[in-house]
């Protein structure tokens, strides 16, 4: 990898990112909407709207890998979601066959499998249950992911991402927490590894109360520095004082499955 895209590089995920893989690659071309207001005189900034195919063609040209955090990161109306998620998640994907990309990590979400109960441990052949607009967004970027992988070639990583930060900030995310060298090392997977085709992976630290078994990532080689249980005792008085929510305590999902929630599957308390 030469020269190697990041999408959404204005974002939460993406700011922290561009300083990350600073030195890991050559060239890092960055993109989102709008230009990022600390860009540095030595970033190369493409401005694109996903939603838009030319633009996003601009922006992907002569670039060998893209890691695609770009689109709506929560729960939202769907013509939002529709318009960022699925038709630019696309877009992407058929731009990188058109320009001849080899890689995309696509930057999935936990809310793909958000309708699990906790109590569940659950693998990436488990069926997906998404837990909101969002999630089934992200769902649908998993299957374009797998066509352009097998019917054109493209060698895809899609990573479920759990909650990513410097450290877990409640009882959840004890279990899902994402730390930032973690995600890095995924990604560094996705781009480099020479028996990539099409792979998920679960973006989560070494998490001792997570749900998920990532043991596809293990088998790349990933082994996560972070650890959840170092951060246990501050997560925990904080999620003593959040409101009681029974749904979200239930489902892996959290308050994306309380959120619009009308009845549920496999035991719920309502």
């Amino acid at each position: 990898m030469r020269t190697v895209l990041i999408t959404g590089a204005a974002g939460g995920i993406g700011t922290r990112l561009r300083h990350l893989l600073k030195g890991v690659y050559p060239n890092i071309r960055l993109s989102d909407v709008a230009r990022p207001a600390d860009l540095a005189s030595d970033e190369s900034f493409v401005p694109a709207d996903l939603a838009d195919m030319a633009s996003v063609e601009r922006a992907v040209a002569g670039v060998d890998g893209i890691v695609h955090l770009g689109g709506f990161s929560v729960e939202g109306p769907w013509d939002t979601i529709l318009q960022s998620n699925i038709i630019g998640c696309y877009n992407l994907f058929e731009a990188a066959r058109r320009h001849g990309v080899e890689r995309v990590v696509f930057a999935s979400s936990n809310h793909v499998v958000g309708f699990y109960p906790r109590r569940r441990r659950i693998g990436v052949d488990a069926a997906v249950r998404p837990d909101s607009r969002y999630g089934a967004s992200k769902a649908f970027g998993e299957a374009i992911a797998a066509l352009y992988a097998y019917k054109h070639g493209l060698r895809v990583t899609c990573i479920r991402i759990g909650n990513f930060g410097d450290a877990p900030a409640d009882r959840r995310r004890l279990s899902i927490w994402l730390a930032p060298q973690d995600l890095v090392q995924l990604i560094r997977i996705g781009l480099e590894h020479a028996d990539i085709r099409h792979e998920i992976f679960y973006g989560a630290s070494d998490n001792a109360r997570g749900w998920w078994d990532n043991g596809a990532a293990f088998r790349f080689g990933y082994r996560p520095q972070g650890r959840a249980e170092e951060h246990s005792a501050p997560a925990l008085a904080a999620d003593a004082k959040l409101p009681p929510d029974p749904v979200g305590e239930w489902y892996q999902g959290g308050p994306f499955c309380s959120d619009e929630f009308d009845d549920g599957i496999e035991g719920s308390p309502l």
